[in-house]
């Protein structure tokens, strides 16, 4: 009877910090949209210390703008890494557009790529136009495929990032109807393996 009381005390202290926590990020997201940066790292740098991704893209957006805090792109692409290795789509973007654009970190097509491709698989719409994007240019470390283009571009649109639509419109002109209904049978069928 003992073990089962104190297993009941622990889940209530789990349960505890967690709100807690989730009531800190709240406030620490509310307070970095209004401008209230010194609350804001208040409340965000202990949740990113104990792994918070959330907490960790915002401390990123915030040394990458030096929104409250000195500009240090270094900095800042440290807190995406670490929200980015935890599957946080906006993190996984904004670190492969550093290693595009060597900002922070060496320049680097091969690692800006997988960064894309993972926040791409994840469901981020800016990330799945990225991508769209380097497929149709053939840009870095990706071969040209008007394909592969194609279907991350309405994978884009279907996620709500509209302006892929217009690239869309213009790789259509120069693709075979093969190979468009082809790219939408892969956008369809990634569509459902993720809803």
């Amino acid at each position: 009877m003992t073990k089962i009381f104190y297993n009941l005390v622990f889940a209530v202290f789990c349960l505890a910090l967690g709100a807690e926590a989730q009531a800190g990020l709240q406030e620490g997201v509310s307070a970095y949209k209004r401008g209230h940066f010194s609350v804001a790292l208040k409340e965000l740098i202990p949740l990113a210390e104990k792994g918070d991704a959330k907490a960790q893209t915002i401390l990123g957006e915030m040394h990458s703008s030096g929104s409250g805090v000195p500009q240090d792109h270094a900095k800042a692409a440290s807190w995406y890494r670490k929200a980015a290795e935890q599957g946080h789509g906006s993190a996984q973007t904004s670190l492969g557009v550093m290693y595009e654009r060597g900002i922070g970190v060496p320049q680097d097509d091969k690692e800006a790529a997988a960064w894309f491709h993972k926040a791409a698989e994840h469901g981020h719409a800016e990330a799945q136009y990225i991508l769209g994007g380097m497929y149709e240019r053939g840009q870095g470390a990706i071969k040209s495929d008007l394909v592969q283009a194609h279907k991350w571009f309405t994978i884009a649109v279907a996620g709500g990032f509209d302006i892929a639509q217009d690239n869309l419109d213009e790789i259509e002109a120069k693709m075979s109807r093969e190979q468009v209904e082809k790219a939408r049978s892969m956008a369809k069928e990634w569509l459902a393996k993720h809803p």
